[in-house]
């Protein structure tokens, strides 16, 4: 490869990049002049991929964790050949363009994830090489490597000075991941300047002890050195991290290497200087030699030619093995098995019952038999979540084929970490964790629901009858804080046969993500012969129960355990002459996503005296009570001792319900 055709390709992604943030008035130039040399080496010398073909199963994950330089990937998107035009770098940041600010993934081909918070790209990454080594054991035989494929990344400080990345880095280098390469992009340049003001550690060293392998190029412009690392990085099992030195901006005259350029246009005065001094055209803008052009798009041959090889052993696959190609082909498709949802348990009816937890794990582990996608774990909680596997060894570095993932007391690279194992495909994810704790892993959770993986989330302990451990460990505003976020389904079922369906709900859910909010305590399994079938929680709330036929005079409504509650509530008042109804209410998302029609079936305009009972916040129940209902529920934090004591001092008893209502009923 000549030199100059190298070296003309760079000036064209440092200008093509400053030209579209110039054009846009917005947008941060400095990552993508600074770190061409580190996009063009992974994409023209060792990223396996067909920019023809984006969804092509073996191809190789790259990830710009440092969203914010978007116009690099956008850049690189559309010199290589894939669906990003011209046109589509004119429009950057602009209204609907396939170009927006930070990378989105399903938005803009060749976009593998969605970046931008920073270290989550980086978490994801992970998330993408587990299941690259999770598939390669399941799918792969001696003769045949189906699924054998790296996950790139670049990587800035910011991602590195957030506490996703030293969490997720550290299980990486446990699991020792070695088809994981992340080039870092050490212009130690943030926002507020030199990184020297905040962030002086020794970064190798760190990465070091996480059991990474650390290399270094001292020029981050020097694409050989890069190409000889990224080769080093491939011969060593564990994963890389290769730190190289660049300059923010480079290129420019005044701004390169200054916190100026990091997030804001170089000004066409001081870009105009820099392409004067590189010898570049000044017009047109976005210019692009025909020669450049010419090698970038050789990324269309050569992975036309990279699936074309693939698709050979693919069809010898499908012959020698058909039944494992079949399995294959069906979940990189994302469908689900035919009749899959048979395996739900139906739980008989039951006083005493179970945690919602409990009744959690055993449709957990009868749906695991039919669906040998499912795969995930906790943040050190398993036993208390009840979502580990049966019969299952735990993923690791000496057993890629284990479904069990111990995430360790990682909650929010866990999360970001699930967001990878969905994205990279032939896998249904979940993890889980306390509800409380819901707040660490809230930033993926968003951008999961944002970009619509359809990664599950599993909370258990959802109340302050969480008891004795006290306020630190009794979620108050997580529910309704959940149910903020858009596109995140959130459902708190209110007994066994809720959870199976609930179960049911985040599993076909395959675009968009599922919160599951579950008991520490035991929930009455309720007599489905006495009350509706559980099956209307896929409605989002439906009659459980009334008293007579006619217009219920005050309808109660509840979710998770304060449903019970409710039922008792309603036997006590309907002796009394009262027409009650009991809505079982486990999703707010589910209920709004119903017609007009249903919704006022449910709730019918003309009962104005509505009751809501749970253990959270009360703000936001005013839209399903009115302006004339009581909302029974805790705003304020709990107190230490045992459940049941505290769930009765703070109102959640029968008698209390029973109380409430009379008082409305009287109005």
């Amino acid at each position: 490869m000549s030199t100059s055709i190298v070296d003309d390709a760079l000036k064209t992604i440092r200008f093509v990049s400053a030209d579209g943030v110039q054009v846009a008035n917005s947008g941060h130039p400095g990552l993508p002049m600074g770190a061409a040399a580190l996009a063009y080496t992974i994409f023209m010398r060792h990223l396996r991929h067909n920019p023809k073909n984006p969804n092509w199963p073996n191809r190789d994950r790259f990830i710009l964790s440092g969203g914010h330089g978007s116009m690099l990937l956008y850049s690189m998107l559309h010199l290589t050949g894939y669906g990003v035009s011209l046109e589509d770098l004119k429009q950057f940041r602009q209204w609907g363009s396939k170009t927006p600010g930070h990378p989105e993934y399903r938005h803009t081909p060749g976009v593998e994830t969605t970046t931008g918070p920073l270290g989550q790209g980086f978490a994801n990454g992970v998330g993408m090489a587990m299941a690259e080594a999770h598939l390669a054991a399941e799918f792969n035989t001696p003769d045949q490597s189906l699924v054998d494929h790296y996950t790139y990344a670049i990587v800035t400080d910011g991602d590195l000075m957030e506490g996703i990345s030293s969490e997720a880095a550290s299980l990486a280098g446990h699991l020792k991941l070695g088809k994981l390469i992340y080039l870092y992009d050490d212009n130690r340049i943030s926002i507020e300047g030199s990184t020297d003001i905040a962030f002086t550690e020794d970064r190798g060293a760190r990465f070091e002890a996480f059991g990474w392998q650390v290399l270094r190029v001292a020029d981050g412009n020097d694409v050989d050195a890069i190409d000889q690392a990224i080769r080093l990085a491939k011969q060593d099992p564990r994963p890389s991290l290769i730190i190289c030195r660049t300059t923010i901006g480079y290129g420019l005259p005044t701004k390169a290497g200054t916190a100026g350029i990091h997030g804001s246009p170089a000004g066409w005065e001081e870009l105009n200087q820099a392409k004067n001094a590189a010898g570049w055209p000044l017009e047109p803008l976005f210019y692009i030699p025909q020669d450049v052009l010419e090698h970038f798009r050789e990324s269309v041959t050569s992975g036309q030619k990279a699936e074309n090889e693939w698709n050979t052993k693919w069809e010898a696959y499908q012959s020698a093995y058909p039944e494992k190609a079949a399995e294959f082909e069906r979940r990189m498709q994302r469908k689900l098995p035919d009749g899959w949802a048979q395996a739900l348990p139906v739980f008989a009816s039951d006083k005493k019952g179970m945690a919602s937890r409990a009744s959690s794990g055993k449709v957990l582990n009868a749906i695991a038999k039919v669906l040998p996608e499912l795969i995930g774990g906790s943040a050190d909680l398993a036993p208390s979540n009840n979502t580990w596997l049966e019969n299952q060894p735990a993923f690791s570095a000496e057993e890629r084929s284990g479904r069990n993932i111990h995430f360790g007391v990682r909650e929010l690279s866990m999360a970001a970490i699930t967001n990878g194992l969905y994205v990279h495909g032939g896998l249904i994810p979940y993890a889980a964790t306390f509800l409380v704790f819901s707040d660490y892993a809230r930033a993926a959770i968003r951008v999961g629901a944002l970009s619509g993986m359809g990664s599950i989330w599993v909370f258990t302990h959802d109340s302050i009858c969480v008891g004795e451990d006290g306020p630190t460990h009794q979620p108050i505003e997580q529910l309704m804080s959940l149910r903020l976020i858009p596109e995140l389904i959130t459902i708190r079922p209110a007994d066994a046969n809720e959870v199976a369906q609930a179960w049911k709900v985040a599993i076909e859910s395959r675009n968009k993500p599922t919160a599951l909010i579950l008991s520490r305590q035991n929930l009455p399994t309720l007599d489905r012969t006495a009350n509706a079938g559980a099956e209307g929680l896929r409605r989002g709330a439906y009659i459980l129960y009334q008293s007579l036929p006619a217009t219920p005079d005050l309808i109660l409504m509840a979710s998770g355990s304060e449903v019970s509650l409710a039922l008792e509530a309603a036997h006590q008042l309907e002796t009394e002459g009262q027409n009650i109804r009991v809505v079982s209410f486990p999703s707010w998302e589910l209920f709004e996503a119903q017609s007009d029609a249903y919704r006022s079936e449910v709730l019918p305009e003309r009962v104005a005296r509505r009751i809501s009972i749970e253990a959270g916040v009360t703000s936001g129940w005013q839209r399903w009570t009115g302006e004339h209902g009581v909302n029974i529920g805790i705003d304020h934090y709990g107190a230490s001792a045992p459940g049941e004591l505290v769930m009765r001092e703070f109102g959640f008893s029968v008698e209390n319900i029973v109380t409430q209502a009379k008082q409305l009923l009287s109005r």
